[in-house]
């Protein structure tokens, strides 16, 4: 009886843990937009998301490029990137969400949606970004010389960094489905050519 009522308490604590119920889908979230009034993600039901966290002073910048040709390319086929400026690594996204939109519209003319900053770690992140992590964790920054320095850097910062699901670094990717799952996460040392390849098999 006493092991039995052991298991029951320790099924009710995994189920305390959970951040969100079971079944959810990006569908189910709200976020700021960029000028501070809640965005309702339900609007892109049925389309397929790229969720990224960006900066706009980091070694990823660049990488605004290629999300901006890739969502031109498939808007018309219900592709969308979501862009979360987030400045919580290295602070390479000061300023406000203002001079962010107006940096990225002027050196990377940005056209997909932008969101407000926010923290996608720690106590203060975005529910959305919680359910993420909980739907894709990490599983490594690949191979190649970009991947072996985010690994040794983070690795001196936290040696246990690998076996946690938390955001590593600037434009970390979720891809969705149109049903609203998560289906793959990319680390930003992944290969762009192979995001797009992604993107383009759920089209």
């Amino acid at each position: 009886m006493k092991k039995f009522f052991a298991i029951f308490l320790a099924t009710l604590a995994l189920a305390a843990c959970k951040n969100t119920p079971e079944g959810m889908t990006v569908a189910d979230f709200t976020v700021k937009g960029a000028d501070g009034q809640p965005v309702a993600l339900s609007q892109y039901k049925g389309q397929v998301l790229l969720v990224v966290n960006t900066a706009t002073q980091c070694g990823f910048t660049p990488q605004y490029t290629e999300l901006e040709a890739l969502y031109e390319r498939y808007a018309d086929q219900g592709f969308t990137v979501l862009d979360f400026p987030c400045n919580q690594f290295g602070g390479q996204a000061p300023g406000s969400i203002a001079e962010i939109q107006e940096f990225c519209s002027a050196n990377y003319q940005v056209s997909f949606p932008q969101f407000d900053k926010i923290d996608v770690n720690g106590e203060n992140a975005d529910p959305l970004f919680t359910w993420l992590k909980g739907e894709k964790g990490f599983e490594g920054f690949g191979e190649g010389q970009r991947a072996e320095f985010m690994g040794q850097m983070l690795a001196r910062q936290d040696p246990d960094y690998a076996s946690k699901p938390d955001i590593k670094w600037n434009f970390t990717k979720f891809l969705i489905d149109r049903k609203g799952r998560v289906v793959a996460r990319f680390e930003p040392t992944a290969d762009m050519a192979g995001v797009a390849e992604a993107v383009s098999k759920l089209l």
